[in-house]
């Protein structure tokens, strides 16, 4: 049971950052014609593309890209359902309330888990990248992403000795949120 509760994870965790990172992708206005937007444009639109078309027409014309996180908070409530099943039903600490509280909490919690963790994996590849191959095109996409958040950091914490220790901050905060989520 634990194997395919891992898998059931796995896949919807990529599946649902995939979403949200196709979307905060697009409200940043990235080009999509190069990774990661290859990948999440292959991952995401068997669901993205006919959300968009259901959505009203002020929607569409947004700035933020709504049939993207529709999409993720969908398939986090698949995932909520199917984790519900798996279990018959039984979820730790939460008995007494019906499957229709349960349901929306886990995928809203799965939801917020999914972002931290992603954008933990986003920050650690900016890192990394920047010491390995600062000119790499990628680099300048992750830069893209991972700067809003960075940024007031920066303001705050200076660089010590030549070295900017803004985004290992940023890790330990999303790491917190996590310890806080759970």
């Amino acid at each position: 049971m634990q194997i395919l509760l891992f898998l059931l994870n796995t896949l919807f965790f990529v599946l649902v950052g995939a979403a949200l990172l196709r979307g905060w992708m697009n409200s940043r206005r990235l080009r999509m014609t190069q990774q990661p937007g290859l990948f999440v444009i292959a991952v995401t639109d068997w669901i993205v593309r006919p959300l968009r078309k259901t959505l009203p027409r002020g929607w569409a014309q947004a700035n933020t890209d709504w049939g993207s996180f529709l999409a993720a908070l969908l398939l986090a409530l698949v995932y909520s359902a199917l984790y519900h099943a798996l279990l018959g039903g039984l979820l730790p600490g939460v008995e007494n309330l019906g499957w229709m509280v349960t349901l929306p909490f886990m995928a809203v919690t799965f939801l917020l888990r999914t972002v931290l963790q992603g954008l933990m994996l986003l920050a650690l590849a900016y890192a990394i990248l920047s010491w390995v191959q600062p000119h790499s095109p990628v680099l300048a996409t992750l830069s893209r992403l991972v700067e809003p958040l960075l940024r007031p950091i920066r303001r705050l914490v200076p660089t010590i000795g030549g070295v900017d220790l803004s985004v290992l901050l940023l890790i330990i905060l999303l790491q917190v949120g996590l310890i806080v989520l759970s």
